[in-house]
């Protein structure tokens, strides 16, 4: 099952809440159903044809999916080449709108960008459930990290044409996930994999993994209390408490809020920490096997004050793997960089793939 751009689903937004979230030149046709998607687009996204965004939500591995899709709806055999990006976590695909728009377009608007949500880190449609079988989800472990990467296998096999070849984007544990995907499945097309600011090894060990251990292995299920809370607020308070927590980021990117709006409306938050949880425990060693059978093919984007990995680890993996492509962050961007610079860190990607997009 499969419910198209919610931006077709009927049900209003008030001034008020558009204001809040500084999305207030939405569209003046009454007739238009106006959501806070679609909102948010008409900031973020100046209309031109061909450049909106679709957002389907789907059914993978029994979990309700996002995808975020810039270019065409479908793919078709003729789409030789598929840019897909993984996400971190929380793993909602509207962070990384500003990110996935700047690619395309300066990709010429010649390739597929799309992104898929991790099982479970969207905001239901009316109309659909988190999931199509309660107890399926629960034995496959889909909202777990094992879960998850299968999840990710399952989304290409379902929606990318066996003949197409990816170009893989991975943010934070979406490079784990990736990672994992070559591991399993090593058939899998792969043209090239970019890795930006990755949580590949020793997540417990990071600074701010020693901080959130206790809490998301521990003391999860008293954290869900104050999510709860927050989740019975109206969306306007919830915008507002979102612009004063992110006040000081002064080049704030206003298209996060409503995603950050959506992660807080209970299921998917909950969803979010129990991952957080399993990553803690899971994310260990890192895998030099699979980074050097599939060298010629990746590219590392260390931070130079990432608290999730830090600078050690990037040389680290330079002193084990020398010949691998492993750059550092010279510009200060931050961890969460669909913070403030994703077209900044669009404009680095779009270069490091040209070149293998033409050959």
């Amino acid at each position: 099952m499969t419910i198209n751009d919610p931006r077709q689903l009927d049900y209003p937004i008030h001034n008020d809440y558009k204001e809040a979230v500084g999305c207030t030149d939405g569209p003046s046709d009454p007739l238009l159903p106006v959501t806070p998607d679609l909102v948010c687009f008409c900031r973020c996204f100046p209309s031109a044809a061909g450049m909106e965004p679709h957002t389907d939500f789907t059914f993978c591995c029994g979990a309700l999916t996002e995808v975020l899709k810039f270019g065409p709806r479908q793919l078709l055999p003729e789409h030789k080449l598929v840019i897909l990006l993984i996400p971190g976590n929380p793993g909602l695909v509207g962070f990384y709108k500003t990110f996935m728009q700047e690619l395309h377009s300066l990709l010429e608007h010649k390739y597929p960008v799309w992104a898929v949500s991790h099982a479970g880190h969207c905001a239901a449609p009316d109309g659909m459930d988190m999931v199509e079988d309660g107890r399926a989800a629960a034995e496959d472990d889909v909202f777990g990290l094992s879960g998850q990467i299968e999840h990710k296998l399952a989304f290409v096999r379902k929606h990318i044409p066996k003949g197409s070849s990816l170009v893989l984007v991975g943010h934070s544990i979406g490079c784990y996930i990736i990672l994992e995907m070559m591991r399993r499945n090593p058939e899998l097309k792969v043209l090239k994999a970019v890795m930006l600011f990755p949580t590949i090894e020793r997540m417990a060990e990071s600074p701010q993994g020693r901080r959130l251990t206790p809490l998301l292995c521990q003391m999860r299920y008293l954290a869900y209390l104050p999510v709860f809370l927050v989740s019975l607020l109206p969306d306007i308070l919830k915008a507002a408490l979102i612009k004063l927590v992110l006040s000081c980021i002064s080049s704030l990117d206003r298209c996060i809020l409503q995603p950050t709006v959506q992660l807080l409306s209970g299921d998917c938050a909950a969803n979010s920490m129990y991952l957080g949880g399993q990553e803690m425990r899971m994310v260990l060693g890192r895998d030099n096997i699979t980074i050097k059978k599939n060298l010629d093919k990746l590219i590392f984007y260390y931070g130079a004050t990432d608290h999730w990995c830090p600078v050690k680890y990037f040389y680290d993996i330079k002193r084990d793997i020398p010949d691998g492509d492993f750059r550092l962050c010279k510009k200060g961007f931050r961890h969460a960089f669909v913070l403030d610079v994703g077209r900044e860190v669009a404009e680095m990607v779009a270069e490091w793939i040209y070149g293998a997009l033409r050959t």
